[in-house]
């Protein structure tokens, strides 16, 4: 049996050559003044016919969309909207008062306070993996994580990449038991997953409140380093609060810590020093000259995710430029898909999208989104992160050998384009429609 660690940050900001299916984690960025990109998973996708069809084969297409979003999970779990008290389905968490100090701060529990209280609600997770070797055999790959406990009746947090194409899921408590366990819903865009164990009466983390974090807080991690080590904590400080961090064209805006973090902490918890959940760990840099530098996916961003996986099976109120694009990064590329210039260009508009009332079309660059320039996919992300649905984008767009100015209002998108861009709908080769909308 082969392991993986969850997910493998340690070449953050190394180059290296492309790979069809990322198993542990890499990545390029050779330019200092730049984000740190590194790579994420996606599924693979089948070839088009056409100009238009082909462009999500052998490049990654993707549905240009902001904010967050999910499916409905693998292995057929189709989860009801549950009744929890207030008629909503809406989980209930964990809150609690805070009482101010003469120094008029909450913040006044020791470490060892802070882990007495929360250690409950933290859990390993390891995870099994049917894959071929260059044998083209069939083996087990293994792989280990963290996840919080959000709810009293087993719902669970944890990372996307932590999970991602497992065919089986173990949960272990801290007090050593295991459970089997259900992927509720996923996020590649925010890198959340939710899982669900057969439990009642467990400690669930008592939420906090991201938005009013400063620089200099206390941050305290508790998770599953390297897979055997659960129940690990280690101790700083909120190091940044909006870090813009691009994933494989997904481009996140995280906390940044300079508590330890190693692999198989991703999907802990990052608390403060009240013992409330403030973050969902999920990177870190493995930089030979550099320390201290650790993320995690602030808790009203992760908060909400799940609750929108919990109840609606996907993520309501995601805008949506209407388009799937694809990046052309050489002339080898650009060769193949028969345009003359690199860039990212429209593959596919959506029908009754906001993107199709505009007139936009496939085959058009786009060069410009609301004044920033746009030469990759997570440039389109990016230029949407503080987007709503119903705002309008302009997008300078070059076709014909013209500049052309265009504005589009963005729409929501649906359940089935997140499902397919998190790897859960495959095209119907029958009729070469690509799934989104």
């Amino acid at each position: 049996m082969e392991n993986k660690w969850e997910y493998d940050y340690n070449s953050l900001y190394r180059e290296q050559p492309p790979k069809q299916q990322a198993q542990t984690g890499g990545g390029g960025h050779s330019d200092p003044n730049q984000p740190p990109v590194w790579e994420m998973p996606f599924a693979p996708q089948k070839p088009k016919k056409h100009w238009v069809r082909k462009a999500v084969a052998g490049v990654a297409a993707l549905a240009v969309v902001v904010g967050v979003g999910a499916g409905s999970g693998y292995m057929g779990y189709q989860l009801a909207a549950r009744n929890s008290g207030n008629g909503n389905g809406t989980v209930l968490y964990q809150s609690v008062e805070r009482t101010p100090t003469s120094t008029g701060t909450t913040e006044g529990m020791s470490i060892s306070d802070v882990v007495n209280q929360v250690a409950d609600s933290v859990v390993e997770i390891t995870t099994e993996q049917v894959v071929r070797n260059n044998y083209f055999a069939q083996q087990i790959e293994s792989g280990a994580g963290s996840g919080v406990i959000i709810s009293e009746d087993g719902y669970i947090i944890t990372n996307n990449h932590v999970i991602e194409g497992a065919s089986n899921i173990t949960v272990t408590l801290h007090d050593k038991t295991q459970y089997t366990a259900t992927l509720v819903g996923t996020d590649v865009a925010t890198d959340i997953a939710v899982l669900k164990i057969d439990a009642t009466g467990l400690s669930a983390a008592v939420m906090g409140d991201s938005s009013t974090l400063a620089v200099g807080e206390t941050a305290i991690a508790i998770g599953n380093p390297l897979g055997s080590l659960g129940g690990t904590v280690t101790n700083g400080i909120i190091s940044a609060l909006d870090r813009d961090i691009t994933v494989e064209g997904q481009t996140m805006r995280l906390l940044q810590t300079n508590a330890a973090i190693s692999p198989g902490n991703s999907g802990g918890g990052l608390f403060n020093g009240n013992g409330e959940l403030i973050g969902i760990v999920n990177a870190k840099s493995g930089e030979s000259n550099s320390e201290g530098l650790g993320f995690a996916i602030p808790i009203n961003t992760a908060k909400q995710v799940a609750e929108d996986l919990i109840n609606s099976g996907y993520v309501t109120g995601r805008p949506a430029l209407g388009v799937t694009v694809v990046n052309v990064t050489d002339a080898q590329t650009a060769y193949y898909y028969g345009v003359s210039s690199l860039g990212v260009y429209i593959a596919e508009v959506n029908e009754g999208s906001g993107a199709e009332k505009a007139g936009l079309q496939a085959g058009d660059r786009i060069v410009i989104i609301d004044g920033k320039e746009v030469s990759q996919n997570s440039d389109v992300s990016g230029a949407l992160t503080d987007k709503k649905v119903g705002d309008v984008v302009n997008l300078q767009i070059a076709r014909d050998g013209q500049i052309l100015s265009i504005d589009v209002e963005l729409g929501e998108q649906s359940q089935q384009a997140q499902q397919y861009n998190n790897g859960q709908l495959q095209e119907d080769s029958s009729t070469q429609q690509n799934p989104l909308g």
